[in-house]
């Protein structure tokens, strides 16, 4: 009973559900990149190759029929692929990078107090206004 509480703990903690949320949500923009690059990006580019489906596009290591091929095409795609998703995740992180940049920036104090009357003042004065003390200079 104890290591089905302890699972049940583990399996409901936050950050797994929302990792799991990500991974679902990664799987069907996967998909969604597959189909883009398959369906919309290289039967263009196809075209302007002589109408060529890159699918299509095999080296057979042998003679007969039944020989093995490597099928360079189909790579030439999943790198598109790869290429999109991680643009993709690029741009995610670097807007992702960015908020937190500016919470940061809004959670900076915007007041200290004054060594010699221990009253509030604003961070960037030199003087303050109460006991009228010089102050060190805010740094920046």
């Amino acid at each position: 009973m104890a290591i089905l509480k302890e699972f049940k703990t583990f399996a409901l903690r936050g950050n797994l559900i929302d990792m799991a949320v990500g991974i679902i949500i990664g799987g069907a923009f996967g998909k969604i990149v597959t189909s883009l690059v398959n369906d919309v990006i290289m039967p263009p580019i196809g075209m302007l190759l002589g109408g060529m489906n890159f699918a299509d596009l095999v080296l057979k290591l042998g003679a007969s029929d039944k020989a093995a091929a490597l099928k360079y095409g189909v790579f030439m795609q999943t790198v598109v692929d790869f290429v999109i998703v991680a643009f993709a995740i690029f741009m995610l992180i670097k807007a992702v990078n960015k908020a937190v940049a500016l919470m940061k920036q809004e959670d900076a104090p915007t007041t200290k107090d004054c060594p010699r009357c221990c009253l509030s003042i604003p961070v960037k004065a030199n003087r303050c206004p109460h006991c009228t003390s010089e102050l060190e200079p805010a740094s920046r």
